[in-house]
């Protein structure tokens, strides 16, 4: 492996140390596949979005929109016509030009009946797609969307090539800094920098995405050295073992995550508001944050971010109250509670956190069965079959509460005064207005308890001192590594 040597950090509890330009990424989870455009796992975007795929614009650690393949773009006077002038001179890395025809192509594939795009409420707006040139294209909208761009600078609107988007999957060619060499499954993904990038050459000359589901092997891997950074690191109850020592850097962020007790709205007794209500009261988000991470969470009472300007916090609504949870159950006629599935994905907080609901609905008399599953299973039997009564999950998309108002998602939520409220949003062009009707999305599934609402998850990264460029915060969900550089080796 190549090696550099780097300006040294002197400290007299260190070696002398060179790293290699091959950085090496630790994530917990493996992703199904590799193309953003046809799945809904985050971890397809953990190792994808921003290194080997690139969308028209991209979103930044800040979670602005910037120039992406498209350098620049004018929006017409109604607000529903978008002309890109996009870059020239930009390959694909299977050695085909980039052209206008290509972001054609990708977002009529995105949007037709056969897709399986997980974001397809992306494309919907769009009734035309008009190449003017080579590097020219106008994109007209059935209304004005004040947030066309930010969607559109999503994994799932990356830009893709005709001759290779079908092998995407496992052998992805897109137009960013790294192209891929090889996956081994259940062990690494391997990227390489592509020499031949269109755009400012990276700093690094690979990365290998190493992923590590155990959460004691993701401390040694760690301390072993064989572990450069862990953007999202697992064990949040150790973090003060790397905080104090100097070798290692720790980042504490935000994600978009929204985690919550998905329940479904369309079985019973779920399809009952007061038994959901009863789960609310039950619910006490203080001793899931402080037992399962150890703190490190910000409480939530609907689905949006604390960080966003519009949020409100609904965590008052309903406060942890047993004797009130018990009183809606035996209106709703369940004096001596149910029993229910809790079916919980790999990720450490949702096992953790399953754990706790459990003991804490079992005060209430609900008699929780606990049921883990690998993610392929949770996708399966959650996500697309519904075969579920509970389950545990951090929502990442940024964003995304206008899922509430697709009554065949999974929660099985179908609100008509919501839709419209959605509706209302997505036609709206004031900008005090929509901060209304956001506040007014938020009530809304907050007071039908759609869902337990339990905390926004927190982004823990640890990587080694002289790395810089991590993202400190996930607005979205990925690792960009254009920008990361080991200190000593910036031009």
């Amino acid at each position: 492996m190549k090696i550099i040597n780097l300006v040294i950090i002197l400290l007299s509890s260190w070696p002398c140390i060179a790293w290699p330009v091959t950085l090496n990424v630790g994530l917990q989870l493996e992703p199904p596949n590799l193309d953003p455009t046809s799945g809904a796992a985050a971890a397809i975007d953990d190792v994808v979005y921003g290194n080997i795929f690139e969308g028209l614009v991209r979103i930044n650690e800040d979670g602005d929109v910037q120039p992406g393949l498209s350098l620049s773009w004018d929006i017409g006077d109604d607000g529903k016509s978008y002309i890109f002038y996009l870059a020239k001179g930009v390959l694909f890395h299977n050695g085909d030009p980039f052209t206008a025809t290509d972001v054609k192509f990708s977002f009529s594939r995105a949007r037709s009946d056969s897709s399986t795009n997980a974001k397809k409420y992306i494309f919907k707006p769009i009734v035309d797609i008009n190449v003017i040139d080579p590097h020219t294209v106008m994109i007209t909208l059935d209304q004005a969307r004040p947030d066309f761009l930010f969607n559109i600078g999503l994994g799932d609107a990356v830009i893709v090539n005709k001759d290779s988007a079908d092998r995407n999957s496992f052998n992805p060619v897109g137009t960013g800094p790294f192209k891929f060499i090889k996956w081994v499954r259940g062990d690494r993904v391997e990227l390489e920098r592509y020499k031949k990038y269109w755009g400012p050459s990276v700093f690094l000359e690979g990365a290998h995405f190493k992923f590590i589901t155990d959460p004691l092997s993701a401390y040694t891997a760690m301390k072993a050295g064989d572990i450069d950074a862990f953007p999202n690191y697992p064990v949040p109850e150790n973090l003060f073992l790397f905080e104090n020592d100097p070798a290692y850097e720790v980042v504490i962020g935000l994600t978009a995550g929204e985690t919550i007790l998905a329940t479904n709205n369309r079985n019973p007794p779920f399809d009952n508001v007061l038994v959901r209500k009863a789960i609310a009261y039950a619910i006490d988000r203080s001793e899931l944050i402080d037992g399962a991470m150890f703190g490190n969470a910000v409480p939530i009472g609907s689905h949006f971010a604390p960080n966003h300007p519009d949020y409100i916090d609904l965590t008052g609504l309903f406060p942890h109250n047993l004797d009130q949870a018990r009183q809606l159950l035996l209106s709703a006629g369940y004096p001596n509670g149910f029993s229910a599935s809790l079916k919980l994905p790999p990720p450490i907080y949702a096992r953790r956190t399953g754990e706790l609901i459990a003991s804490q609905l079992g005060r209430v008399g609900i008699n929780i069965k606990i049921e883990n599953m690998e993610w392929s299973q949770w996708i399966d039997q959650v996500l697309i079959n519904k075969n579920y009564d509970l389950s545990i999950v951090s929502h990442v998309e940024p964003m995304d509460i206008n899922i509430y108002a697709n009554h065949n998602y999974y929660f099985g939520y179908d609100n008509d005064e919501f839709k419209q409220i959605i509706l209302d949003i997505e036609t709206n062009t004031d900008a005090l207005n929509s901060s209304r009707l956001y506040k007014l999305a938020q009530k809304k599934i907050a007071e039908d308890a759609v869902n337990g609402y339990l905390f926004q998850l927190g982004k823990y990264g640890v990587w080694k001192t002289g790395l810089k460029g991590m993202w400190s915060n996930y607005p979205i969900r990925s690792n960009d590594l254009r920008g990361v550089y080991l200190e000593g080796d910036k031009q």
